[in-house]
């Protein structure tokens, strides 16, 4: 079993930028995909950007293409996703997520793909 915990969630004013980061409870070697996805109330949960161990591909959702950024933890393999040029409709909780063992990263962002998640934390922009 696996445990993620995210953090660095908070609130800013539209236009800011903010990093979210997962912490896990063993490390991610190859063959793994990681990414992050979202969920607003009321709202089904939307995948903003995923990431290949090991060095491969990464897909984002259309709405944070050009603005967010993820990448890796060098230590454990973990997603760090960089949200610049923030919008109010950003504003959700953003859930950490890692693939079963030799998943490669699909570039349709479907949480079902995804068996391990963070518990999430709460991205607030404000216009």
């Amino acid at each position: 079993q696996v445990q993620l915990v995210e953090s660095g969630g908070g609130s800013v004013q539209a236009g800011g930028s903010l990093r979210v980061s997962c912490e896990a409870s063993r490390s991610f070697y190859n063959k793994y995909c990681m990414g992050w996805f979202r969920q607003a109330p009321g709202k089904e949960r939307e995948g903003v950007a995923v990431v290949s161990t090991g060095g491969g591909s990464t897909y984002y959702g259309d709405s944070v293409k050009g603005r967010f950024t993820i990448s890796l933890d060098n230590a454990k393999n973990t997603p760090h996703l960089q949200m610049n040029d923030l919008k109010p409709e950003d504003t959700a909780m953003y859930y950490c997520a890692a693939s079963g063992f030799f998943r490669p990263c699909p570039a349709t962002l479907v949480p079902g793909y995804f068996p391990f998640w963070g518990q999430g934390t709460q991205v607030t922009v404000s216009s």
